[in-house]
């Protein structure tokens, strides 16, 4: 009988052990997922839920050191967004940032970079083979240019501005002169409703307010508005 409450008192001293120990164990885990919901709220914009241009460049050079020739870089602007945001007021124009940038997750995939560098203007990084990449784009066209609902049950008709630029068209695999030639194709085709593909012309177009500006010869995905 002692030996069976001895044996119980140590399964119970044990027990007591690991439950305290357990205490700040826990503690730290909930405080270590409290600090990564913290640093993934600092890489993500909180509104579109896209990285931050810090954080996108990053994940973008590493997908392009990964994939070389077979990367592209696609730039997107909302067109006419002033006039949301003036017409239809500020919340229009949030809920329109917003579902670009659930179109952009959906469309570039989880393991793609895709961002938003400011405003209205966003890029994604990602894998896309060139036997893919008319389709995949033109597709990319259509879904931004669905309307956008709004709570209150109006509808926000929009439209993009899409460039698009790889190493093979560009002749660089640096992240900056493809991005520099995808924004110079953007503009050179803004309002078009077509996705423009950047040339080695587009690298040398000159820069307007730091950004690119000119009408070099493109290649044309996608569809009209």
């Amino acid at each position: 009988m002692d030996s069976v409450l001895h044996h119980r008192g140590r399964i119970g001293s044990r027990t007591l052990l690991l439950t305290t120990t357990a205490v700040p164990l826990t503690g730290w885990a909930l405080h270590a997922l409290a600090l990564h919901k913290q640093l993934a709220a600092t890489r993500k914009d909180p509104l579109t839920g896209l990285l931050r241009r810090d954080t996108y460049t990053a994940r973008a050079r590493r997908i392009l050191a990964r994939h070389g020739d077979d990367t592209a870089l696609i730039m997107v602007d909302a067109d006419h967004f002033k006039a949301v945001n003036d017409t239809m007021g500020h919340p229009a124009g949030d809920a329109v940032l917003t579902a670009f940038g659930a179109r952009l997750t959906a469309w570039a995939g989880p393991r793609a970079a895709a961002g938003r560098l400011g405003g209205d203007e966003f890029a994604v990084t990602l894998q896309l083979p060139t036997s893919l990449r008319a389709q995949r784009l033109e597709h990319l066209v259509q879904m931004l240019h669905t309307p956008v609902a709004l709570d209150d049950g109006r509808t926000v008709a929009i439209t993009a501005s899409v460039g698009a630029a790889d190493p093979a068209s560009v002749g660089s695999h640096d992240l900056t002169v493809l991005q520099r030639a995808a924004d110079a194709a953007l503009y050179d085709g803004k309002h078009s409703g077509r996705a423009l593909l950047a040339t080695r012309q587009h690298v040398t177009v000159p820069s307007i307010n730091g950004r690119r500006a000119g009408r070099p010869g493109t290649a044309t995905w996608g569809r009209a508005a």
